[in-house]
């Protein structure tokens, strides 16, 4: 019975794959009805507390962003990155750690990039580096954020263990 359930999944997102983000929805909308309403299994709840999260800090960031905020942040980023052209690599990821820590987001230092590119370009330093290391510090600052959505998802999957 569960590996008719893990065919009919992995059928619907094959087909739904072929028209893109949309289709995918729509169609692995259409599994789920075939598995609560065929197969009769029941629906799990809706992490409604990290929908919330992601709502919030979403909005966070937008109005940091419509405030002028997040341009003040990176206005200072990018002064720091280009006094210290020579070390690019290891201040890139330090630049883009603390925007993902602050922001809650990782979103938010897409546009770091191309001054690291530029300023690396500039050094005579393959640009892939410090971009490379930038994006990994990046996603590394989302576990460290007190807003981010993994942080908080991770606490109230504790908390429910512990009651």
């Amino acid at each position: 019975m569960i590996t008719l359930e893990f065919i009919i999944i992995i059928a619907c997102l094959l087909v739904g794959t072929r028209y893109g983000g949309m289709g995918l929805g729509l169609i692995s909308g259409i599994s789920i009805f075939v598995l609560c309403f065929v197969f009769g299994l029941q629906p799990g709840k809706p992490p409604i507390e990290v929908m919330l999260t992601i709502l919030a800090v979403i909005g966070c960031a937008s109005v940091l962003q419509t405030a002028g905020g997040l341009n003040v942040l990176m206005q200072y980023a990018e002064r720091l990155l280009r006094r210290h052209p020579q070390h690019i690599t290891l201040l890139a990821p330090l630049t883009t750690w603390t925007l993902t820590f602050l922001c809650g987001t990782g979103h938010v230092v897409y546009t770091m990039f191309p001054i690291i590119g530029d300023i690396a370009l500039k050094k005579g330093i393959r640009p892939e580096r410090p971009m490379a290391v930038a994006s990994v510090a990046s996603q590394m600052a989302i576990t460290a954020s007190p807003v981010s959505v993994a942080v908080v998802s991770l606490v109230s999957i504790i908390a429910a263990g512990t009651e």
